[in-house]
C-alpha cells in the first residue's frame, strides 16, 4: 500500500483488532471486486523512537504478511500498526498475534455485512 488514501480508508472505515504488540485495521473489498488486496505497515515514531527499531519491526511484519498474502481477499485493505512491544517479541509471537487479529477483524466485518 503506497497511497495515503488507501491507509485512511482502512483505518477510518475498517474493523479494528489488536494486542499489546500489533493493531490491525481491516476493510473488506466489495462484492465482485477483483483488485488485489493491499497491505500497509506503520510503526509510529511516538511508540518506537529509534528508526532502526521501527524499521526492524516493519521488516518482520512484512515478512509475516508475505507468508499470509494468499489469504487476503480481493479488494481488501489492511493496515498493521506495530507497537513498542513488537520489538522484543519473537516472530512466532508476532505471527500468533497477527493471525488472531486478522481473524477477529474478518469476523467483525462478516457480522456487519449480515445485518
Amino acid at each position: 500500500m503506497l497511497r495515503s488514501d488507501d491507509f485512511s480508508i482502512a483505518v477510518k472505515s475498517g474493523a479494528r483488532s489488536g494486542s499489546r504488540r500489533l493493531v490491525v485495521h481491516y476493510r473488506a473489498g466489495g462484492a465482485g471486486d477483483t483488485t488485489p488486496g493491499l497491505v500497509g505497515v506503520v510503526v509510529p515514531k511516538k511508540q518506537v523512537a529509534r528508526a532502526t527499531h521501527r524499521n526492524r519491526i516493519k521488516r518482520r511484519i512484512r515478512a509475516l504478511m508475505r507468508a499470509r498474502i494468499g489469504g487476503v481477499e480481493p479488494g481488501s485493505r489492511i493496515v498493521i500498526r506495530g507497537l513498542a512491544e513488537a520489538d522484543g517479541a519473537t516472530s512466532a509471537e508476532l505471527g500468533v498475534d497477527l493471525d488472531r487479529a486478522l481473524a477477529r477483524c474478518r469476523d467483525l466485518t462478516g457480522r456487519g455485512r449480515r445485518r
